[in-house]
């Protein structure tokens, strides 16, 4: 399992410092493409550090909707929908590239992300997008779901390949989905971000907001890079992962 975080998100005047220390704990960075944060220059330092610390690139699109931050859902055509992406994808590649880097994969922002898992035909869109941006070569990162089989085959149909990934720090709604930011509890604390990480890793489910279990099947895990304590989170989870990976037994100062 791998770690990621949404990154690249700094834009003018406002900035997310916790790329530098971050980029050291994680796998994965996914990278805004300018339409719900990042600017030019944010691009190219994050894009840089991903580099440097050997950590695959990512594009983060949405909608464009910079004011709301990509939370607030948008009623677009397909073929307007595409072209959004297309610029997107593009505009973070070719920076990439300028580099000597490349973009590998492509993980959907805040609203797009979630509208995206509930509904087959706009999933179908942003399918037929990414592989119309890499030729079939980008991956798209989705949200781990109890109905794993229906999003392979759908992905299948398209000629894509998918990258399955769950959140540390969410709720999750008895549907397998996210509870939505506006809900109180809908962001975990540090500790229970840690033990849900730790349940992804070692049983492949989650307790949901009500208490019930449910599968969740994940290639990577996500910790966000504007929650409080990121780089904490993402440290200790990175530790996690490498003693499990190393078949070791390790505690965070209590019994497991």
């Amino acid at each position: 399992m791998k770690l990621n975080c949404d990154l690249g998100e700094s834009y003018g005047a406002w900035s997310m410092p916790v790329e530098t220390e971050i980029m050291v704990y994680i796998d994965q960075a996914n990278i805004a493409c300018g339409f719900h944060a990042g600017d030019p220059v944010t691009l190219k330092r994050a894009i840089a550090l991903a580099l440097e610390h050997d950590v695959a690139i990512g594009a983060h699109p949405s909608y464009p909707d910079l004011q709301g931050f990509g939370r607030r859902s948008m009623s677009m055509k397909p073929e307007e929908l595409k072209a959004c992406l297309h610029y997107q994808i593009a505009a973070l590649a070719g920076l990439a590239k300028m580099q000597g880097g490349a973009v590998s994969y492509v993980k959907p922002h805040g609203a797009l992300y979630n509208d995206l898992m509930q509904d087959v035909n706009l999933r179908k869109t942003v399918m037929q997008a990414i592989y119309e941006a890499g030729d079939g070569e980008l991956s798209l990162m989705i949200q781990a779901h109890p109905d794993h089989a229906a999003l392979m085959a759908q992905a299948k149909d398209i000629g894509i390949n998918l990258i399955f990934e769950a959140f540390a720090d969410r709720r999750y709604t008895d549907e397998g989905y996210l509870v939505s930011r506006h809900r109180d509890g809908a962001v975990l604390s540090d500790d229970e971000a840690l033990t849900q990480a730790e349940r992804f890793m070692d049983k492949q489910e989650v307790v949901t907001e009500s208490g019930a279990i449910i599968p969740i099947a994940a290639d990577s895990l996500c910790v966000h890079g504007d929650s409080p304590g990121a780089v904490d989170m993402a440290r200790k989870i990175r530790l996690a992962l490498t003693h499990r990976k190393l078949g070791a037994k390790y505690s965070y100062g209590h019994e497991k």
